[in-house]
């Protein structure tokens, strides 16, 4: 039996992604799998934004996020919900953060760089990182990384994969998901 140091696991990123990367069995030729899948995500991802941005802006839940001005956003800001659309340029500030992802996850090195973004892309949805007014609720975040891991999962059947590689990348892009998940709801204290 392997002894886990919880502790650790809340302070140090790169201890608790191993450990993660352990235990969902997501290993190196996963994340070749995902950077193999890049000339079939690559054409697709302003589809997926596309796609992600009709959702976010569905339900005003969560289309109320891009009311607030955005970290590092200098344009006009929407004066209310209703004038918050597809079109806005906020929103489309927020679409160019949402397709640098994409790429991120086809092009980086899975390494400390990775987890340190992948810890950023949680923590920038709350007070503690970016701008003290965007505080995403976890079920919206939930929310947000199920319509992703959707769009992913989707992208990988309709690809023109052998069925071996199209179950390999399924199941790496799904082992990647849960672990980007647990980045996003690790800043979530619940009381």
């Amino acid at each position: 039996m392997q002894k886990v140091d919880e502790a650790r696991l809340e302070s140090d990123q790169q201890y608790r992604y191993e450990y993660l990367t352990e235990f969902v069995g997501f290993e190196p030729s996963d994340a070749a799998a995902i950077q193999a899948f890049a000339p079939h995500l690559g054409p697709r991802i302003p589809e997926l934004v596309e796609k992600t941005y009709d959702k976010l802006l569905k339900y005003d839940v969560t289309a109320r996020h891009f009311v607030p001005r955005q970290q590092g956003y200098e344009g006009e800001t929407p004066s209310s919900l209703e004038e918050v659309g597809p079109d806005h340029p906020q929103v489309q500030f927020r679409k160019d953060h949402l397709s640098r992802y994409f790429m991120q996850l086809i092009g980086r090195s899975y390494d400390s760089k990775m987890v340190e973004y992948l810890n950023m892309v949680g923590r920038i949805h709350t007070p503690g990182a970016g701008n003290k007014d965007i505080n995403v609720p976890l079920v919206q975040m939930n929310a947000l990384m199920g319509v992703i891991s959707d769009l992913l999962l989707e992208t990988v059947l309709e690809s023109p994969l052998d069925p071996s590689a199209t179950t390999k990348t399924l199941l790496a892009f799904h082992r990647l998901m849960w672990i980007q998940n647990d980045f996003v709801s690790r800043h979530y204290r619940m009381e």
